[in-house]
């Protein structure tokens, strides 16, 4: 909470008039869209062997979501193994308070980590075990997105998550993904509604950006932007109209 509140003493003054905008329009939007009047649940997905960069990337962007909408934003790092720490993919401990609980998010986020190699772990150790993937398939349902960035989108084929739909993943996975019956589309974001999919390592940011932007407005990913000094990367490829 001291670091929320660190993040937007320092933001600029730009950045807080955007907020004012930002959170008369998200209310607005809120009294016409059922459960706009509960927080936005966000849920990162960690295992051993996760990218650091995927991982924290897209929490900075949420957690600081909530100063540029009129909508509470609630994000927390979940583990399919309960509480306990993941080692990630350069020997940062993080010790991870919360359970598997799909049913409790609006959005899944699933990063990458350890594709490269099969022996380590990461992606490949989750799928080779199993039960990560078979937990993301039976996670599906109406009002929950799952997303994933880089060869997190691995874990989502593995699950049969990804057949036959748009998507994307890091280059070096993109041939294993379209083998595995993948519509792969070359764009840095691909949004395919409840299915949503980003490529390469720092896309961790473009992802959380345009969530941000679909669920919270514009006015809130622009006031992200400003407060990161950050502007998202590349095309979103996208199924349906941005809201």
């Amino acid at each position: 909470m001291n670091r929320r509140t660190l993040l937007h003493a320092t933001t600029a003054l730009g950045a807080a008039t955007l907020t004012a905008g930002a959170a008369t329009r998200a209310d607005a939007a809120s009294s016409r869209t059922p459960g706009r009047d509960r927080p936005l649940r966000v849920h990162v997905v960690m295992f051993d062997g996760v990218e650091e960069l995927d991982f924290t990337a897209p929490y900075e962007v949420f957690s600081a979501s909530g100063y540029f909408a009129g909508r509470e934003v609630e994000v927390r790092y979940v583990t399919l193994d309960g509480p306990r720490t993941v080692e990630a993919a350069y020997g940062t401990r993080l010790r991870v308070d919360h359970g598997w609980a799909p049913e409790e998010a609006d959005l899944l986020v699933v990063p990458g980590g350890g594709y490269a190699r099969r022996e380590d772990p990461g992606v490949w150790a989750e799928i080779g075990r199993g039960a990560l993937p078979r937990a993301l398939a039976a996670a599906a349902r109406p009002g929950l997105t799952v997303s994933a960035l880089c060869t997190g989108v691995m874990l989502l084929s593995a699950a049969g998550l990804t057949s036959g739909r748009p998507c994307t993943t890091h280059h070096r996975a993109r041939a294993d993904l379209e083998r595995q019956g993948g519509v792969l589309k070359n764009a840095r974001v691909v949004d395919d509604g409840d299915l949503v999919t980003a490529g390469g390592v720092t896309s961790g940011l473009d992802l959380a950006l345009w969530l941000v932007r679909r669920e919270l407005g514009a006015d809130a990913a622009v006031g992200l932007e400003e407060m990161l000094e950050y502007e998202a990367r590349g095309t979103v490829w996208t199924a349906r109209s941005s809201r």
